[in-house]
C-alpha cells in the first residue's frame, strides 16, 4: 500500500470518494452497477488522488430500498456479484493503495430477512420478536397503531401483521418503509449479531464501517408518541429530545463497537448521525466511540459567507474539543448534488428532491460553476473529506426523471408529493460515444440518463485543462503535498461576502459575493474559475502563501 494508506489514524485526514454500486458501473450488462464493474474503474479513482472508497450497500436484498433494505449480512446479492468478486475487488482496491469502507444498516433488516421471518413465525411473546420493536395496538381491538410515530418516507411507521392464525396481531415499527423493520437495540441477542458482522467483514479486511442511521437505533423507553409540533415531519427534524432520533442511549452501543473494531489493526466507524448542534454531535466521536460522523451542518450551510465560516468554526471547535477530526462533504445518495442545491434560490428539506414540477430549477452552467468553488472550499479544509460518485465530473442533480420510471421508496410512500432520491442516483457517464454513456455495454441504465451528460463524461473531460475532473484531480494533488488534512486553519481579514484564510502554507480565497473582489498577491495554484488580478463572484482560488 501506499505511505498514505498504511499510516495509522488516515481516516484523520482521508479524502473518502463514495461508491453508489448500482450506479457507478455496470459490467454484466443488465443496468445496474455491480462489484466487477466498481473493480474495472477502481483505477479512475486512484488516479483522482482519493484514499479510499466507502461502497453503499451490496448485501443480498429484495432492493426495496436500493439495498438499505438488508436479509443478509454476510453476502453478496447476485444483482451485484459474488463474495469473490468482493474480495477481488478489496485485493484490487488495496494494491492500488486505497482503502476500502463497507456501508452496515444496524438499525433495521429487510422483512425478508430470516431473523424476521422467525419473529413473525414465533408469534406475540416470543424470544424471536424480542429481536425487532413488536407492539400492541391501541384502541379497542388494537386497531390503532401503538403511537403516532412517522416514517421518514412517508406515512405511519407502524404496520399490523397477519397471525399465523389468520387474526390481525401486533404491530412493528419501521422507521423507513414497511420492508425495514426495526430491530429492538435493548436486546442482547441483536448486539451479539451484529457484533458476528463486523468481525465477518473485517476478517476479510474491510478497513471500515459507515453506519446507517447511526443515530436512530436506541429508542425512548416506553415509546411514548411524538409532541404534537413534531408529528409529520418524519426524518427531517431537529430536537434537543426526540423519542427515536439522536438519543443518548445510543452511546453504548458505539462503545461496544469500537472495542470490537480495536481488535483490529487501524479501522475506521463512520457515522450517519443527523445530530445537531455540531457540539453535541462530537459526543458521538469521543475516543472510545465512533471515529467520525458525518457533518450534515456543513453540507446543508447556506453559500452565505458569514454562514460558511460560522460552520467551519464550530466544526473544527466541536471536533476538535473530543480529539476527532471535523470532516467535510456537499454531497451524497440521499441529498441533492450540490452543483444544483448551492444554486436553489431557497433551500428544500433534505431528501425532498427537485423534479419536473419543481418550481426552481437552477441554470446548469450557474450551478457548476458555484459548484466548483465550493468544492475547493471544502478540499482545503483540515480534517477528512468526503466525495459522492460523479461529483469530479461535476455532475447537476437529473431532474426530468419520468414519473414511471423512478424507484425511490419516499417518491411513492408520499402521493406522490416528495420526487426523493433518485435525481443524484442516476448511473455514472464513464464514455461519451458509448451505449450509457459507458455505464453498461447494452445501454442498459436502471435510472434514466438526461441526453447532456455526455458533456460530463470522464473521458470527454480527461486532459483537458479547466475540466472539473483536472480540477478535483489537481486540487487533490496539492491538498496531499501540502498536506492540507492536517493543516491549522488561520483565518485573514477579507472584503465583505468572502473568505480568505492560510493553512498548509496555501492562501484559499473564496468570493461568495456579487462583485469581482482584487486578488492578493501570490501565485495562484488552482482557481475554480478563471482569474486574472480579481477573483470573480462564486469562485474560489488557492494561492502559495507569501
Amino acid at each position: 500500500m501506499s505511505e498514505s494508506t498504511s499510516a495509522p489514524e488516515w481516516w484523520r485526514t482521508a479524502v473518502i470518494y463514495q461508491v453508489y454500486p448500482r450506479s457507478f458501473a455496470d459490467a454484466s450488462g443488465d443496468g445496474i452497477g455491480d462489484l466487477k464493474g466498481v473493480t474495472a474503474h477502481l483505477d479512475h479513482l486512484a488516479s483522482l488522488g482519493v484514499d479510499a472508497v466507502w461502497l453503499s450497500p451490496f448485501y443480498r436484498s429484495p432492493q426495496n430500498d436500493a439495498g438499505y433494505d438488508v436479509s443478509d449480512y454476510c453476502d453478496v446479492d447476485p444483482l451485484f456479484g459474488t463474495l469473490a468478486d468482493f474480495d477481488e475487488m478489496l485485493t484490487t482496491a488495496h494494491g492500488l493503495g486505497l482503502r476500502v469502507i463497507v456501508d452496515i444498516v444496524p438499525n433495521h433488516s429487510s422483512s425478508e430477512h430470516r431473523w424476521f421471518q422467525d419473529a413473525l413465525a414465533a408469534g406475540p411473546g416470543s424470544e424471536e420478536r424480542g429481536h425487532y420493536i413488536f407492539r400492541e395496538g391501541r384502541g379497542v381491538d388494537g386497531e390503532l397503531p401503538p403511537n403516532n410515530w412517522d416514517s421518514v418516507f412517508g406515512g405511519p411507521a407502524w404496520t399490523r401483521v397477519t397471525e399465523a392464525d389468520g387474526t390481525l396481531g401486533q404491530w412493528y415499527l419501521h422507521l423507513f418503509d414497511t420492508t425495514q423493520p426495526d430491530f429492538d437495540w435493548t436486546n442482547p441477542w441483536v448486539a451479539d449479531r451484529f457484533d458476528e458482522v463486523l468481525r465477518f467483514w473485517m476478517d476479510r479486511g474491510v478497513d471500515g464501517f459507515r453506519i446507517d442511521v447511526a443515530n436512530g437505533l436506541a429508542k425512548e423507553d416506553g415509546l411514548p408518541d411524538l409532541p404534537a409540533e413534531l408529528v409529520g415531519k418524519g426524518g427531517d427534524v431537529i430536537a434537543d429530545v426526540h423519542p427515536y432520533w439522536s438519543r443518548d442511549e445510543s452511546h453504548p452501543i458505539w462503545r461496544r463497537w469500537r472495542k470490537v473494531t480495536d481488535e483490529y489493526d487501524d479501522r475506521a466507524l463512520v457515522g450517519e448521525a443527523w445530530v445537531q448542534p455540531l457540539a453535541r454531535m462530537a459526543h458521538w466521536v469521543r475516543p472510545d466511540e465512533l471515529h467520525q460522523t458525518f457533518n450534515f451542518g456543513y453540507l446543508l450551510t447556506p453559500w452565505t459567507a458569514h454562514d460558511q465560516r460560522a460552520v467551519i468554526d464550530e466544526s473544527l471547535a466541536a471536533f476538535g474539543g473530543v480529539g476527532a477530526p471535523s470532516t467535510w462533504v456537499l454531497s451524497n445518495h440521499d441529498t441533492v448534488r450540490h452543483t444544483t442545491r448551492l444554486a436553489l434560490k431557497e433551500q428544500i428539506p433534505h431528501g425532498t428532491g427537485v423534479g419536473p414540477l419543481s418550481p426552481d430549477r437552477p441554470d446548469e452552467a450557474f450551478g457548476l460553476h458555484r459548484g466548483r468553488a465550493a468544492t475547493l472550499l471544502m478540499l482545503a479544509l483540515p480534517g477528512s473529506a468526503y466525495m459522492y460518485q460523479g461529483e469530479e465530473l461535476g455532475l447537476p442533480e437529473a431532474i426530468d426523471i419520468p414519473d414511471d420510471t423512478r424507484e425511490d421508496p419516499t417518491w411513492f410512500r408520499t402521493g406522490p408529493e416528495v420526487y426523493g432520491r433518485d435525481g443524484c442516483r442516476v448511473p455514472l457517464p464513464w464514455e461519451a460515444s458509448k451505449p450509457a454513456y459507458g455505464f453498461s455495454p447494452t445501454g442498459a441504465s436502471w435510472l434514466p440518463q438526461p441526453p447532456t451528460w455526455a458533456l460530463y463524461a470522464a473521458d470527454a473531460q480527461a486532459g483537458v485543462a479547466g475540466s472539473t475532473l483536472e480540477m478535483y484531480r489537481d486540487a487533490l494533488r496539492l491538498r496531499s503535498e501540502h498536506e492540507l488534512g492536517a493543516g491549522r486553519l488561520e483565518w485573514e481579514l477579507s472584503p465583505a461576502e468572502s473568505l480568505q484564510f492560510v493553512v498548509g502554507g496555501i492562501r484559499v480565497v473564496t468570493n461568495l459575493g456579487d462583485d469581482p473582489l482584487p486578488l492578493p498577491h501570490g501565485e495562484v495554484l488552482i482557481s475554480s474559475a478563471p482569474v486574472d488580478g480579481s477573483l470573480p463572484k462564486d469562485t474560489t482560488a488557492w494561492l502559495r502563501a507569501e
